[in-house]
């Protein structure tokens, strides 16, 4: 009996950590705990990200200076673009719902490498640190775009050495996630469960978890090639050396443009569990979704240069990259055909989460199809580097991110605090935040076709009402995104006990107590041989 005890409780020490208080969280290797840090870290370092924004939709309301001159400006949206990417988005859905859910998901008590999952969370602390310290100490606050681009970013007299190497570790952190999610589907789903039962959520983080593990060395190495040249002159890059500037964006793009997958397949797994809930319905397609899936995570590896359409490649290669692109939008559009599909002559049970899934549907459509007007050769040429980018980026990675993270955060906040949000509230913090994005990034648009360029902190006459309008729209998303804060943030505290399943789900995760024990489950669960997905 003493023995037995004793295995129990190095169990729970394994899990919990042995340190209570501030320790006990960020020494714990309980895969619960680690999305929560994840949260944690990504929310205070999204509210940084927000107010980097407002100050530079605050410059933009009127032509001229208004707060701050141009070299701010570039190091505003400079330090905006490396938060909100490296530190917010690209991590985003797969290490906060990810590590909190997917071992659940799977009937698992853990993932396959607890102590990794937390070192990865370490490294993200580490590289938000050193980009941190780019901007305090040093000449000056980096000031070449998030996608530091050569030669300037070798060039400048900046501080950028931290940015970059604090950019380069937070890719170590993707990679360290994206390893263990692969272990862990592969090797620790429960008795019964086959690939073909699998939730759309887990397939989605599968198909990330290769993205992450295969393209984030490319733009490590790359990376690196530039701290050497700004070190060591070594002429990779420099043409003044005999390096080519162009290699650079070839090596960046091929890991970013694959970087906006990691972003966007796991906003549209979230989707896909929330729509067949609130619609109480079976999804439509669900292996359609899958193969979709699939094919945009391998597809993405393939179209890279349709951001370089004005950089100089041949014309066969335009050509190849602008088909692709194009290629690129089927899988996406099955999705939401199947979404379509889920919601007809469904009983839709409509709370705050679908609310949320049906606003990410319809920005994501504008987003991509604005995508396609900027993978059409002729139209590119036209737009690029001009404003239309710029409302295109921000329809598909916040509008698409952004709104799922949102979506999935008022559908898991009951199993994950184990207490029920004001709905109330959350559905006016809904409604503002989606009146503010579509305010503040519509104009865009407009802006760029009537030919203003991006990234230039003044700007003519005639771009004055479009700035007015998205300078507001700002405003109304900053209020929005405050009172959903508030309102998760109380809730958590002091809402309502939630139900084991409020929204009578299908997948595991609605089977255990809300919030999950220390090791998640009592027993293993078995999934029947006639069960199919969501149906266990």
């Amino acid at each position: 009996m003493q023995s037995t005890n004793a295995v129990n409780q190095a169990n729970y020490l394994e899990y919990r950590g042995r340190f209570k208080g501030l320790f006990g969280w960020i020494f714990s290797t309980d895969h619960k705990r680690i999305g929560l840090l994840y949260l944690y870290s990504m929310a205070v370092m999204f509210s940084v990200g927000v107010l980097l924004g407002l100050a530079m939709k605050l410059e933009l309301l009127a032509p001229g200076k208004t707060i701050m001159d141009a070299q701010d400006y570039n190091a505003t949206f400079t330090v905006h673009g490396v938060i909100m990417i490296f530190m917010v988005v690209v991590p985003g859905l797969p290490a906060v719902f990810g590590n909190f859910l997917l071992p659940i998901m799977i009937g698992a008590k853990d993932v396959a490498f607890p102590k990794l999952n937390l070192l990865s969370w370490w490294f993200y602390v580490a590289g938000v640190f050193l980009v941190l310290a780019a901007l305090l100490f040093g000449p000056g606050t980096p000031d070449t775009g998030w996608t530091f681009y050569a030669p300037y970013s070798f060039k400048t007299g900046t501080n950028m050495l931290p940015a970059i190497f604090g950019a380069f570790i937070l890719g170590f952190s993707s990679i360290l996630t994206g390893l263990n999610f692969l272990v862990t589907i592969h090797r620790m789903r429960c008795p019964g469960l086959k690939w073909s039962k699998l939730s759309l959520f887990v397939w989605t983080l599968y198909g990330t978890a290769w993205i992450q593990l295969l393209a984030t060395p490319v733009v490590g190495i790359t990376l690196v090639l530039v701290a050497l040249e700004r070190l060591f002159g070594v002429g990779i890059f420099d043409p003044a050396l005999g390096g080519d500037p162009i290699l650079y964006q070839h090596l960046f793009w091929i890991y970013s443009h694959p970087a906006v997958y990691i972003m966007i397949l796991p906003a549209m797994g979230a989707i896909s569990e929330i729509i067949p809930t609130f619609s109480q319905k079976h999804i439509f397609g669900y292996k359609a979704i899958i193969a979709s899936t699939m094919a945009i995570a391998f597809v993405g590896y393939l179209v890279w240069g349709h951001h370089m359409f004005t950089a100089g490649m041949s014309g066969t290669a335009q050509y190849y990259f602008s088909l692709l692109t194009f290629l690129v939008a089927i899988p996406s559009a099955i999705k939401v055909f199947n979404w379509i599909s889920t919601m007809y002559k469904g009983s839709i049970n409509i709370q705050t989460p679908f609310y949320w899934a049906i606003s990410f549907i319809f920005v994501f459509m504008i987003g991509g199809l604005s995508g396609l007007v900027l993978g059409a050769l002729a139209a590119n040429i036209y737009v690029h580097d001009t404003a239309f980018v710029v409302g295109h980026f921000h329809y598909i990675v916040f509008g698409g991110t952004g709104f799922a993270f949102f979506a999935a955060i008022h559908y898991w906040f009951p199993k994950i605090f184990g207490r029920m949000y004001d709905k109330a509230w959350a559905n006016i913090g809904w409604i503002v935040f989606t009146i503010g994005f579509l305010t503040l990034y519509s104009p865009m648009f407009y802006l760029g076709m009537m030919g203003m360029p991006r990234r230039y902190y003044d700007y003519l006459e005639e771009f004055h009402g479009g700035n007015i309008l998205s300078t507001f729209g700002s405003w109304i998303l900053a209020t929005g995104f405050i009172i959903i804060i508030v309102n998760l943030v109380r809730s958590a505290r002091r809402g309502e006990k939630a139900e084991m399943n409020p929204w009578k789900g299908k997948t595991l995760e609605w089977t255990v107590p809300s919030p999950p024990p220390v090791e998640n489950f009592d027993e293993i669960p078995e999934i029947a041989e006639d069960d199919g997905p969501y149906n266990y």
